[in-house]
């Protein structure tokens, strides 16, 4: 079904907005995928926080013209699925995790901080660990001194309790 002129408007003007807040962008082709197949995997998507649509590529284009993502423009082509994450990884990640099982979903390019990715560059930013678990890396990374100290410190206080006794 055809758009007509406002609602092409509108589809630019929103997916510009979501384009002006965006770390990662990762468009694959959907082509030959079931429609229970592409519901799952908004429905991953929108889990993760991700803003997963199926566009217009002229639309697209418009959308991040001017944008850290313009670069992103030669390879909008073919029928695609877009998605747009604020998380660095998570675009990247349900695309990908989601092509594993499902050979029909083939990713073209991706776009994170205004440097374009090939099919490789997406899988790579993919595999990175999500904000999370980065996080609780870094605290147990932290934490390790303090409690080897602790540790320590309870058995030199076990070691004299056991000599004076």
């Amino acid at each position: 079904m055809s758009l007509n002129l406002n609602d092409k408007k509108a589809v630019v003007a929103e997916i510009s907005a979501k384009v002006a807040t965006a770390q990662t962008i990762v468009v694959a082709e959907y082509r030959g995928i079931q429609v229970g197949h592409l519901t799952q995997l908004r429905a991953k998507a929108r889990s993760q926080g991700v803003y997963m649509r199926v566009l217009k590529n002229t639309l697209a284009r418009r959308a991040v013209e001017g944008t850290p993502f313009a670069g992103l423009a030669s390879e909008m082509t073919g029928p695609l699925i877009y998605s747009i994450s604020e998380d660095a990884v998570a675009a990247a990640k349900v695309v990908h995790d989601f092509s594993k099982t499902n050979d029909k979903l083939v990713i073209k390019a991706g776009n994170y901080a205004g440097k374009s990715l090939d099919k490789a560059g997406v899988t790579a930013l993919a595999s990175i660990p999500s904000r999370e678990v980065l996080i609780a890396q870094l605290l147990g990374v932290m934490q390790a001194p303090v409690s080897g100290f602790a540790r320590g410190l309870a058995a030199l206080a076990a070691k004299k309790e056991a000599e004076s006794a």
